[in-house]
């Protein structure tokens, strides 16, 4: 046995302590540990023997702790309860009641489903922390990789990547949100992208998602329009900022547009129209931390 595992007493040492501490009586201590008197005297006297100081003050009448048997009761006490509460703490952690879960997202999840999720997981799992970041989806897809987060709600490109597993939680072709002032923003019901062909755009970085960039272009180019883009950002309430400012519109699914300030107007958009894909996304091969294991089940379960 290594020498920093090499200890002068043992468990149970302490625990005769503690009682013999909590109940001045060696007799009444005895009774509590259900262990004949003259073995506990006998326990107690090898502890003291391998700390090399008196525990205890032994008269006949009386049993008084020392100065060094107070201080040593005030050290033990703490491990011993943290002993106790090992078993039932291990416990929950492998049916994922505690715990941690990094979850990332985009804004699209949080104006969507995220919310939802994160009401229900926390009222049936108060003990597991989320540890939440909002991130595009390249760096969700790194992250993922480095194992740096547990799982991520991220837009994916034709194929899954790699290595990861997803569920699908949300498909929908998008509208257009523009300024309130805008012409189009109170006429018609549904807009087509021709009718915008004079309209500067909002977008993101193409990096950050190029898989839904290259469909927005895509859609421009089934229309037969030349997309004026005005400026990209990024996280995505920024666009909707520069929107509710006038400088632009920017794209948008029905589903997020269900709350918007009162300074922009969400039109659908009919023939050609970029479609917005969101799934859950979580490394596959061995099974997940319990606490992950919890959360995908109840956003599989939320999303449905």
């Amino acid at each position: 046995m290594p020498r920093e595992y090499q200890y002068p007493f043992e468990l149970r040492h302490l625990v005769c302590f503690r009682e013999v501490a909590r109940q001045l009586h060696f007799r009444k201590a005895a009774e509590a540990l259900a262990i004949a008197q003259p073995a506990l005297s006998r326990t107690i006297a090898q502890l003291e023997a391998s700390l090399g100081v008196d525990l205890l003050n032994r008269t006949q009448r009386r049993v008084e702790l020392t100065a060094a048997g107070k201080a040593f009761l005030d050290r033990i006490e703490p491990l011993l309860r943290a002993l106790a509460a090992v078993p039932g703490d291990i416990q929950a952690l492998a049916g994922g009641q505690v715990g941690l879960v990094r979850v990332a997202f985009t804004g699209l999840a949080m104006a969507t489903v995220l919310p939802g999720i994160l009401r229900e997981f926390n009222r049936r799992y108060p003990g597991v922390r989320v540890e939440l970041n909002e991130s595009p989806t390249s760096a969700q897809l790194e992250s993922l990789k480095a194992g740096e987060i547990a799982c991520g709600f991220f837009h994916p490109d034709e194929q899954t990547p790699a290595g990861l597993a997803t569920k699908v939680l949300l498909r929908e072709k998008n509208g257009v949100l523009l300024p309130g002032d805008h012409p189009l923003a109170h006429g018609k019901k549904k807009l087509r992208l021709r009718d915008l062909a004079g309209t500067p755009f909002v977008m993101f970085p193409r990096a950050h998602n190029p898989g839904f960039y290259d469909r927005v272009l895509a859609a421009f180019q089934q229309a037969g329009v030349t997309p004026r883009i005005a400026d990209e950002v990024w996280p995505r309430a920024n666009a909707i900022g520069l929107v509710r400012a006038g400088l632009g519109a920017t794209f948008m699914c029905p589903s997020e547009a269900r709350q918007l300030p009162v300074e922009v107007s969400f039109r659908p958009l009919d023939g050609p129209a970029p479609e917005s894909r969101l799934v859950l996304g979580w490394r596959k091969g061995a099974a997940p931390e319990p606490a992950l294991n919890a959360f995908l089940l109840v956003a599989g379960a939320e999303a449905n």
